[in-house]
């Protein structure tokens, strides 16, 4: 018999208690809540990234990615930054500064503000906005200050930043909001 808070293994067989279905609970939740992209979301221009190195102040920085999506590291030079998610990034430094300058660095590559989104066509104040994770359609619009009295509800189209064809495709409110993204709402027929 083997047993864990809530959790009574026997004989192959698994009882279930309380605690045991309310951690299993508490952990549906927040894999819920978790922003599957954040892993995948891919680093580019406009972007504030902080990086910082365990115990060594002089190689950790704050740093917004300029046009070219590079930035200069010291000890390493120029990095190629943009296209990146944070985790690879993080092997890159650490891979660069391990052996001739540290012997087993700690990195840590956070994103402090992600690069903003744009929404334009029919809407009370047209600009950029900046990017807030989990984002609909409906949300970034009344972020920009909502639908002008001609603006459609269901006319709305977004170009993604991720698409090399920077091909407009049609979304409908819920849709999600990714950074770069160009929202732009049409006028109505009516």
């Amino acid at each position: 018999m083997f047993w864990l808070p809530g959790l009574l293994l026997k004989q192959g067989r698994t009882i279930w208690g309380w605690p045991s279905l309310a951690l299993l609970l508490w952990l549906a939740a927040a894999a819920a809540l978790a922003q599957p992209t954040d892993s995948d979301y891919r680093l580019g221009p406009g972007d504030r990234i902080i990086i910082k190195v365990f115990g060594e102040e002089d190689l950790s920085m704050d740093v917004r990615l300029n046009d070219t999506g590079r930035l200069n590291y010291p000890f390493l030079g120029e990095l190629v930054v943009q296209g990146l998610t944070v985790a690879e990034l993080e092997q890159l430094i650490t891979r660069g500064l391990r052996g001739s300058y540290l012997r087993d660095p700690t990195v840590t590559v956070l994103i402090a503000e992600y690069r903003p989104f744009f929404v334009n066509g029919e809407v009370q104040k047209p600009g950029g906005i900046p990017y807030q994770p989990k984002l609909t359609v409906e949300q970034a619009i009344a972020l920009g200050g909502g639908f002008t009295q001609r603006g459609s509800h269901s006319r709305i189209e977004v170009i993604r930043a991720s698409d090399p064809q920077h091909k407009a495709v049609r979304v409908i409110l819920t849709d999600p909001v990714f950074p770069g993204d160009i929202i732009t709402v049409k006028q109505s027929i009516f």
